[in-house]
């Protein structure tokens, strides 16, 4: 649905986008994540036909973007709000449905349908200057489904809401998957992405550094595993199993932390207290990037 190819992009200080290389299928959620001036917006921008690449080629549903036909395909929940705040939730709907060509009474079943999947059935006619941010959020993604287009394209949807908004969209998104529907997803939440993303793709200075499943990025650049283990037996010597001990705690840096456990079990070795630290989205994040400041 999503075919970006060896996709260049320079402005006068150089390149932004170097070489860049994914696929978004229908039914899949595709996390694009970077720190800031990474590449991601220029990507973006490139996708929905806003930018020409200076080399290679972007693809939206077999056409090229660029094309207004083609871009109908395509809904889009941009990160600044795109809404009217004098209108309310339904006119807003109303408007970018006839922006994207659509009659009356088609348009009057997709406006109840993209106020349903927002859940804002019961504010559909209050102005949208009275609603919360969250509210707000929700109606951008309902703008963007209006036209029930193919492929989506949201940028960080859930900058700034509350927790009920968090979760009400991402029941959403994932039920516009389960659709069969070709989503990109951009957030700088490492949780949403892990939450989510079917796949991710972590871009920096212009390029992907690595893309795959979650686990699969973990695996390759999470590090291991620390185990920490309060009130272990004297008797057991931590450093053969690659822990050091520290008066009553014992530290172990390791792949599996079920092997250590199955090997204290074996051993009937008591203890008082576990805690287990796993790698996240957010250590392969940062593995990938590096810990400098982005501004």
């Amino acid at each position: 649905m999503i075919s970006v190819n060896n996709l260049r992009f320079s402005y006068g200080n150089g390149p932004a986008v170097d070489g860049v290389s994914f696929t978004v299928s229908a039914g899949e959620i595709f996390g694009l994540l970077g720190p800031n001036g990474a590449g991601k917006s220029t990507t973006i921008h490139c996708i929905g036909g806003v930018l020409t690449p200076s080399q290679g080629e972007v693809r939206l549903d077999g056409g090229d973007p660029r094309d207004a036909r083609v871009r109908r395909r395509l809904g889009v929940a941009p990160q600044a709000l795109s809404l009217y705040e004098d209108l309310t939730g339904e006119e807003n709907c109303a408007f970018f449905g006839r922006l994207n060509g659509l009659a009356s009474k088609v348009l009057k079943e997709r406006t109840a349908r993209a106020l349903d999947l927002a859940g804002l059935t019961d504010r559909a006619r209050d102005r949208v200057s009275a609603y919360s941010g969250g509210m707000k959020r929700r109606l951008n993604l309902a703008v963007a489904l209006i036209h029930d287009p193919p492929v989506l394209l949201l940028d960080e949807p859930t900058v700034g809401v509350d927790p009920q908004s968090r979760n009400h969209l991402f029941d959403s998104i994932e039920a516009l998957r389960g659709e069969g529907r070709a989503i990109l997803y951009t957030t700088h939440y490492m949780e949403e992405a892990q939450r989510l993303c079917d796949r991710v793709a972590v871009m920096d200075r212009g390029k992907i550094m690595d893309l795959g499943t979650v686990d699969d990025l973990i695996a390759r650049h999470g590090g291991p595993s620390v185990v920490e283990v309060e009130g272990l037996d004297r008797s057991v010597a931590v450093e053969p199993l690659g822990g050091i001990r520290n008066g009553d705690l014992c530290r172990f840096e390791i792949p599996n932390p079920m092997t250590l456990l199955q090997t204290l079990a074996d051993r009937k070795a008591g203890y008082t207290g576990l805690r287990i630290h796993r790698a996240d989205l957010e250590t392969v994040f940062l593995n990938l990037t590096g810990r400098r400041l982005r501004d």
